[in-house]
């Protein structure tokens, strides 16, 4: 269902509004550049500053270019368990084929607090979801045990997103879970350990400027040719650190404009631009991996 290098795709901006034309094109770039999936409004699309008419016409817009061709695992979630289940179906409505879903941010529920929220979304929408395990920005944390009994639990949950660092995990959700539980990496450059581990891809920061790389390096992973991914994984490990040198997605917009100068750097508040040392560092990973 899912596999490979997926973006989790920026937004762009113009003059505070949505740039609607230049997100049509960088769809149809990343889907002929080789991504098998695409992640609208995810953390790195700034979905905590969009509106929901944003939100969801960010959404609409990514499906109607995609047509089909790959997936759209539409970001989803909120800490409010009712807005949750409002966003995943208006992400049903807007075509998505699942749903990217973060545990309750802020709230910090306790296990069996988190169990409970996604209970009630499946409950109130049959799309898949994929989960979303970033406790460096939800502080909450789905721990492994969880994951595993909400796998069991409900077969709508398909997937998900780890972005804890924690190798081990994947072994862990696949004791528990089983091998057709899908695991994808929410970390660039943990994604070759994660894909030998029993991963099958990454949800990904880099491939929004370096689509083709990224999909080739999955591409060997997926074939077994880790010698060969090695090799990817060396050419883009600089560019992967170069983009969180400063706060995402400020230094991803720098080095996207790079590579695409249609595409604008703008952000909304409260993020900022790249620093004069993230563009330096972004410069110089863009150079050593030929992308400029």
């Amino acid at each position: 269902m899912f596999s490979g290098s997926i973006p989790a795709l920026v937004t762009p901006f113009r003059n505070g509004g949505f740039d609607e034309q230049v997100y049509r094109a960088f769809v149809e770039w990343q889907i002929d550049e080789g991504s098998t999936g695409l992640v609208p409004c995810g953390t790195t699309g700034e979905n905590a500053t969009l509106s929901f008419d944003e939100h969801f016409q960010v959404v609409r817009t990514c499906v109607d270019v995609a047509k089909g061709r790959v997936p759209v695992i539409a970001g989803a979630g909120s800490n409010d368990t009712r807005v949750a289940i409002q966003n995943i179906r208006a992400a049903k409505e807007a075509g998505a084929d699942a749903a990217l879903m973060v545990p309750p941010y802020y709230n910090r529920p306790n296990q069996d607090g988190i169990f409970a929220h996604f209970e009630a979304i499946v409950a109130a929408c049959d799309l898949p979801i994929m989960l979303y395990n970033v406790p460096g920005r939800t502080v909450t944390d789905i721990q492994a045990a969880t994951v595993v009994r909400l796998a069991n639990a409900f077969p709508q949950i398909a997937a998900i997103k780890d972005a804890t660092g924690d190798l081990a995990r994947v072994s862990a959700h696949r004791d528990g879970a089983g091998s057709d539980f899908i695991q994808l990496s929410g970390n660039d450059d943990l994604a070759l350990a994660f894909n030998a581990m029993g991963g099958r891809g990454c949800i990904s920061v880099t491939a929004n400027v370096a689509p083709r790389l990224c999909a080739e390096f999955q591409a060997a992973c997926g074939a077994g040719d880790y010698a060969a991914a090695l090799d990817y994984q060396d050419l883009l490990f600089d560019l992967h650190t170069a983009m969180f040198t400063d706060a995402s997605p400020g230094p991803v917009k720098y080095a996207l404009n790079r590579v695409r100068p249609d595409f604008p750097t703008d952000l909304r508040l409260p993020m900022t631009p790249a620093s004069a040392a993230s563009r330096a560092t972004i410069d110089a990973a863009l150079e050593r991996a030929g992308l400029v």
